[in-house]
Order: C-alpha cells, then structure tokens, then sequence
C-alpha cells in the first residue's frame, strides 16, 4: 500500500484489555458499509440505526439511552438547544388549523415562536394562567392538539397542577408535554404523571458548566419517536458530539450538583425574606409561593434558581449596584458552576395573568462558589439597593 493511500485508511490496533469509564467520542459524517447491498438498504436501519452522522454516533445514542434511564422513557432525541427541541415538536405534532396552549409564564423564545413563525403558517396559540390545573378542560376546542407547560416558570416559579392538566388532557385525547430543564428529571419526571413528552435544556444542569448548547425531547410512544427523528431528518438537525460527550461527563456530577445548590437556595431564599429592599421571594421551597402545596407533592426537592422581587424604589440604583458585585456575574442562562443574576421585568410578558408585582426582579442562579461568598455578595448587593431610612 503506496503511502498516500496509507496516510487515510488507519491500521487495526490491538484493544484487548483496553476498558475506559469515559464514553468515546465517536466524529463522524460518512457511515460506511459492508456491502452496497447494505448501503442500498440502509433506510431499513429505522431511527434508532446508523447511516449518517448527522443522524447519530455511539456517543450520540449513549446520551439519548442515559435521559431515557433518567425521565422512565422509551425514547429519547438530542437536539441544538432546548428551544430547537421545543420548535422540533411543536411542528411534528401541529399542522395548519390545528392549536396549542402554552402558560403565560412561558419562556420568552416559545411564545415568539408561536406568534411569528407558527401563526403566519396557520397555526393558532392561545395562553392560559400557569395555575389553570383542571381548568384547562374548558380552553380544549376542536382544533387543540397540544398542552405545552413550565413549571415552575423559570422566572415567575409558578409550580402548576401538571397532574391535573395531564388527566384532562388524555381524557380529551391532547397531547402534553413539559420544559423540565428547572427540576430536571433528577427532581420531577413528567412522564411519571401522565405527560407524554418530556423536555430539558441540557445546555443547563446537565452540561452543568456553561459550555455546550443541547436540547432533549423524551417519550414513550414509539410512533411519536418516529415522527420526531422523521421531522429532524427532513430539517437537517444534528448535534455535536463533543457536546454529547460534555453533557455525558455533566451528568455524571449533576445529583451532587443539584443537591447542594438546592440547599442553599432554599436557605437563602428565606433568609432574604427579611431583607428592606425585598418585597417578594419567588421559590417553589417557600409556602407563599404560588404551587407550593404542588411542588411539595410533586418535586423531590429544589433546584438553583430562584427570583428576587426587589421593592418599588429600589430600580434607580439598581444597575449601579449590580456592576459592584464581586462573585455573582450578570448573564441569561444558568446551571453552570457560576453563579448568576439576571435584572428583569415580567409585567410587559403577561398577557392573561397580569404580573402582580411593581418592583423589578432579580432571576439568582447558585452556582458552586462557597456559599459564604455569594450570600456576602447578595447582601452587599441588597443592601445599597435599599432606600434610605429604610428599617434594617
């Protein structure tokens, strides 16, 4: 063999005795085959077989088999983002006439997806309140197809009667799903409960430091799998599997991850409650929240992220006081090992529900800095927001 014909085609190496705890990364566009007698057959492989990378490698599947082991699913897909993983379903399941319902705490991108690329192709959305439990039954028409939920919502942390909705929703032959990117299935799984579909963010928790952009769609009905990998195929989505590889080692460290930022967002959630510039604490873990009585049934536990509702006449020195902080960064996003606060204002995204709330919102993200830090660095923060001659 002449040696530019070496320099591509690799030698057998010996891997007897050779076993790794880590998954392999496995790069690969071309799937070659055993004969063209294979190759021409390739489509009978189905979903779960290999004929191109951009329809999965080993690494790829170990994902998908991991979150199916994780969420009591049959099934599972990886796609870009979690949003990709949103759109993905919403245009499996829906087609021109049809509808679907998503709560007014909805994340921001959904609702947008809705009005400005689903409604001009014919496709209806309307909201409902987060809290609607059972209620939902009088908003299914003909037309419904699917109950999209969030809960809690990532900012507002409303934690719904997902049970209830999903009870309702089956007796009238609607589909559901779930954004469980807050609790993960570490804490919640939505297919225990009735949900048909499953979603997380990977990019969050999973990953787990901020460097990887992943979604995950997860699911029983084998015909609803199908469908999903048919609309995936047709739209070209694939993903990278160095990004499964990192959200593979994440998951590794997420039940330690969760467990201790849990903690101590739930401390310093009713620690603040005492706070001058504080007017609300919005935390599932706190009885005052609204679900509470849900998450307490439902979660085994709290995740990192929670939201601060500051006091009304604390806005103007605000931005002043958020550029001083020393271990929070100001970022969107969350679930890395740093932690996060975003500034935001709900009361222009309710539609249905309107916000109760006059003050701004802090979103907190704990991440893994020593918890003696971060409540210094919120207090800090706090304290000049609040107004002066203000008690405490």
């Amino acid at each position: 063999m002449k040696d530019l014909t070496q320099v591509v085609h690799h030698p057998q190496v010996n891997e007897q005795g050779f076993a790794s705890l880590a998954v392999p990364v496995y790069r690969a566009s071309t799937i070659i085959f055993d004969s063209a007698q294979a190759y021409a057959d390739r489509k009978d492989r189905g979903p779960d077989g290999y004929s191109y990378g951009l329809h999965g490698t080993p690494t790829t599947k170990m994902l998908e088999a991991q979150l199916s082991a994780l969420e009591r699913a049959d099934h599972s897909v990886i796609l870009p983002s979690g949003q990709a993983a949103i759109a993905i379903l919403f245009l499996t399941i829906l087609k021109a006439g049809d509808d679907v319902l998503i709560p007014d705490n909805v994340y921001p991108a959904v609702r947008g997806f809705c009005q400005d690329y689903l409604a001009p192709r014919g496709i209806g959305h309307r909201i409902y309140d987060p809290m609607i439990g059972a209620g939902i039954g009088d908003l299914i028409g003909p037309a419904t197809r699917l109950i999209w939920t969030e809960s809690p919502g990532s900012t507002s942390m409303e934690v719904g009667d997902l049970p209830a909705i999903a009870e309702v929703a089956r007796a009238r032959s609607v589909l559901t799903g779930c954004d469980n990117t807050w609790a993960t299935p570490l804490l919640f799984k939505p297919l225990n409960i009735g949900m048909d579909f499953a979603m997380e963010a990977l990019t969050k928790y999973v990953g787990g430091h901020s460097d990887l952009l992943l979604g995950s769609l997860s699911l029983r009905d084998r015909a609803w799998y199908e469908r999903i990998r048919s609309t995936m195929r047709m739209l070209g989505i694939g993903v990278s599997p160095e990004d499964c590889a990192l959200a593979l080692r994440g998951i590794e460290t997420m039940g330690v991850r969760i467990s201790h930022i849990g903690g101590i967002s739930t401390d310093f959630a009713h620690r603040l409650q005492s706070m001058p510039a504080v007017a609300k604490i919005l935390h599932p873990a706190l009885s005052d929240c609204p679900g509470h009585d849900h998450w307490k049934r439902d979660f085994s536990g709290a995740s990192g992220v929670f939201s601060v509702v500051l006091a009304p006449d604390c806005d103007g020195a605000l931005d002043q006081a958020l550029g001083a902080l020393h271990v929070f960064a100001i970022g969107a996003s969350w679930g890395g090992s740093r932690s996060l606060i975003a500034p935001m204002s709900l009361a222009q995204a309710r539609t249905v529900t309107p916000w109760p709330h006059v003050g701004r919102l802090l979103r907190i993200s704990i991440g893994l800095e020593d918890p003696a830090d971060l409540w210094d660095d919120l207090s800090r923060l706090l304290t000049a927001l609040t107004p002066v001659g203000a008690d405490g």
